[in-house]
């Protein structure tokens, strides 16, 4: 019996739509009603009957206290929603919108679907992706992997293109977020390079944009007729969409204007609404794309003519205001040869044709980054005082994963024996304004001065699983902890191989008790050399200590010859001792 397929889902804030990877390509999954994309809109009827999709966006001009949409922005949140009778989470509302696209898929394919790839905003943070998760499974499915958007288009793209070599940015912008991706295709392979965004911008801002102005035009203020009139609000808002929906085909539109009570008169009032118009008004909000835009290039360390193409990602991207700023800012022609509202969740069909071994995709490599700093609070010492709260960043934003890094840290009082490891996400100074994702308590540190050294190890891999690790070297004790708060859909099984695979990924020379000696015997030969060498020496031998920490296998191997280079062209040869026959080296494994 063939198993079920993993299903590949775009779960966005305005829409959604499904796909399978079958004989060799992503197909999409059409509707109950034969369209690709689904509202991602819910209602609750009078009798407390949920709907979803088309249905609740048309409940929605006439009943808008009965409907809510855009309940992506507050994923991760402790929003509650309440629709008639019923009060529902963010989780739980996209959990609907997930078990329509489910029947849908099932109803298509004729098998069960049990398991998903489900996409979102490459800017989401560990909270947001575990409500997506906890999503995924209140909608009856194993959630194989949280695959970021723009990631998901560009192995699109990728798969397409296995042949080319170039260097792309994906400029996703949806709905309701904004993301954009740098990455690198060759040989098969897509290596993301840096990513940035914000999770507060879409077209649906576009939209109120439009509808705000329209409003003023009529003398009237947006939050006053929501909050006075709000069926007059719900229909100027539907209206607004279809005008800025026309806008991309034509250059001058005719908007209605409703009544109080939300219906049309039989001539209603109009406004002529011209494209030039219309960006004017959202100006503000395409200076917002500008951030998160710079941020990905410098980040990369790419400057606009580095890139070889740019890809359009989400349906608000098909806004001529939106092509001819990417267009302005980049100098290049976007590229849309995939629909921009279909190339994600073709992106996830792909990525869960990886996850099954398909023959199809074995020459397909993927490669990611943190989109978040990772790290842990600290004490500053700022004048006289110690002063907590500070963030000590362990994994910087945009590090390539999987990944194994280490920092270290120091008591700060006397005879302190114990030290709590907080652990962070995010780039502030301050933890405070960073998520905590966890704690690992360190005891048994050895009496004496502050400043007893204690080393932070964080390892990081593709399925969002963060190994900290605490090492006292004073006295050889190790503690450890698995961070899964985060992790994406896997059973207690898969995070301990996951682990155990991680251990791969850890380099850390100064374990070995052969480093360890080189730089005794070269610290040793500072003292003893002419003082016209020592500068340069002793130069050779803090870029060999700092590599012995810095977790690089190229920069270890390298300021080692250097090291080993300037001591023998100073007379001091360094032969390395031999180790003992069926030892291994301190700190093996």
């Amino acid at each position: 019996m063939t198993p079920a397929p993993i299903l590949g889902i775009d779960l966005g804030t305005t829409h959604s739509l499904c796909a399978v990877f079958r004989a060799g390509k992503a197909e999409l999954i059409p509707n109950a009603f034969g369209h690709l994309l689904t509202p991602s809109v819910v209602g609750v009827l009078e009798d407390g009957q949920v709907i979803v999709g088309r249905a609740a966006l048309e409940l929605g001009v006439t009943q808008p206290e009965l409907v809510t949409r855009a309940f992506k922005r507050v994923m991760g949140s402790d929003s509650a929603i309440k629709l008639g009778s019923r009060t529902l989470s963010p989780p739980e509302l996209s959990s609907l919108v997930l078990r329509s696209l489910k029947a849908d898929a099932e109803q298509h394919l004729g098998t069960e679907i049990r398991e998903a790839v489900i996409t979102v905003p490459a800017y989401f943070n560990d909270h947001q992706r575990q409500a997506t998760k906890v999503a995924g499974e209140l909608a009856g499915l194993a959630v194989r992997r949280i695959l970021n958007e723009p990631t998901a288009a560009a192995l699109a793209y990728g798969y397409q293109e296995p042949e080319a070599e170039k260097r792309l940015l994906v400029f996703d912008l949806g709905g309701g977020t904004f993301d954009v991706t740098l990455m690198s295709v060759f040989e098969g392979a897509l290596e993301i390079t840096s990513t940035a965004g914000e999770g507060q911008l879409g077209g649906e801002d576009f939209t109120a944009r439009l509808t705000s102005w329209a409003l003023r035009k009529q003398g009237l203020n947006l939050e006053l007729v929501e909050l006075t009139e709000p069926l007059r609000a719900s229909r100027l808002l539907a209206e607004a969409e279809k005008v800025k929906r026309r806008l991309s085909e034509e250059s001058v539109v005719t908007l209605r204007i409703p009544e109080a009570d939300g219906r049309f008169s039989d001539d209603p009032p109009t406004i002529e609404v011209e494209r030039a118009a219309f960006a004017e008004a959202a100006a503000s909000l395409l200076t917002r794309l500008e951030g998160p835009l710079a941020r990905a290039l410098r980040d990369g360390n790419c400057e606009p003519s580095d890139l070889d193409e740019v890809i359009l990602v989400g349906g608000a991207t098909r806004m001529p205001l939106v092509i001819d700023f990417v267009r302005e800012t980049l100098g290049k022609d976007p590229r849309t040869e995939l629909d921009p509202d279909q190339v994600v969740a073709m992106g996830a069909a792909i990525q869960a044709a990886l996850i099954e071994d398909d023959a199809a995709v074995e020459d397909l490599v993927l490669t990611d980054v943190c989109p978040f700093t990772l790290g842990v609070a600290i004490t500053k010492q700022i004048g006289n005082q110690y002063r907590p709260g500070y963030y000590l960043p362990i994994l910087h934003r945009n590090t390539t994963i999987p990944v194994s890094r280490e920092e270290s840290v120091a008591t700060v009082t006397p005879n302190q024996q114990e030290v709590v490891v907080r652990v962070y996400q995010g780039e502030s100074r301050r933890v405070e304004d960073n998520l905590l994702l966890g704690e690992l308590k360190v005891e048994g540190i050895p009496p004496g001065p502050p400043g007893q050294q204690v080393l932070l190890r964080f390892t990081y891999d593709l399925n969002g699983i963060l190994e900290v690790e605490a090492l006292l070297p004073a006295t050889g004790q190790h503690f450890q902890t698995v961070i899964t708060k985060h992790v994406r859909g896997l059973t207690p099984d898969d995070i301990e191989r996951s682990v155990a695979a991680m251990q791969e990924l850890k380099f850390y020379p100064r374990d070995q008790l052969a480093n360890r000696e080189l730089l005794h015997f070269a610290s040793r030969i500072v003292g003893e050399v002419a003082t016209f060498h020592r500068d340069a020496l002793e130069e050779a031998v803090d870029f060999y200590e700092h590599s012995l920490h810095a977790g690089q296998p190229e920069l270890f191997e390298r300021a080692r010859q250097d090291l080993l280079l300037a001591l023998t062209g100073l007379g001091f040869p360094y032969s390395e001792p031999e180790e003992p026959e069926g030892e291994e080296p301190e700190g093996a494994g």
